[in-house]
């Protein structure tokens, strides 16, 4: 964490968008990256963020992807069309191809899977922009935690129903059962 508050110590503006409809993620994120030193401002709609952008348009923003009134590439485009130079970070629980290259084409420096670490988020926001990727994860989440962290996620956006998550997850039902009852992998 150090090095990573260190390069937003020395930056000029730090101010940082954070949206997402998930409010507990939205809080959570967003006091992680305040603690690293950005100065924050957490909206949860695409609504909230457009205005925020009119208001004052932030140097930084992390950025998810699907939301319940639209797609997080509107407030992309919103942002840089205020500020050209700002650094956009894209969340999104639907990782594809299609989506990370929609995300970079309309200015995205980068696009994480959720859920995401803070010091991941702040090295993508920091990162060169010559091209340099930063530097993989150093604890990154394992597999089994990945596949677990999708199962809730669907399980959750189905409205707690085992059978539609099951349906949707293309697998049993009591082996979906099974999962949930365990506790989550590390």
């Amino acid at each position: 964490m150090t090095d990573v508050s260190t390069a937003i110590a020395a930056l000029p503006d730090k101010s940082l968008l954070v949206l997402d409809d998930d409010a507990p993620l939205r809080t959570r994120l967003g006091r992680a990256l305040e603690q690293r030193g950005f100065e924050t401002r957490l909206v949860g709609s695409i609504e909230e963020a457009i205005q925020s952008v009119r208001a004052s348009a932030p140097a930084f923003a992390v950025l998810d992807m699907r939301l319940e009134d639209g797609n997080g590439l509107q407030v992309v485009e919103a942002i840089h069309a205020e500020r050209p130079d700002a650094r956009v970070v894209m969340l999104t629980g639907y990782g594809n191809i299609a989506t990370a290259v929609a995300a970079v084409k309309a200015g995205a420096v980068d696009y994480l899977p959720k859920p995401a670490d803070a010091d991941d988020v702040a090295r993508a926001l920091l990162a060169s922009r010559n091209g340099v990727a930063p530097p993989p994860p150093e604890n990154p989440m394992s597999a089994d935690r990945v596949r677990w962290e999708h199962i809730q996620r669907v399980y959750e956006l189905c409205g707690h129903n085992i059978s539609e998550t099951a349906r949707r997850l293309n697998m049993h039902r009591r082996t979906l059962q099974r999962i949930l009852a365990k506790r989550a992998p590390r």
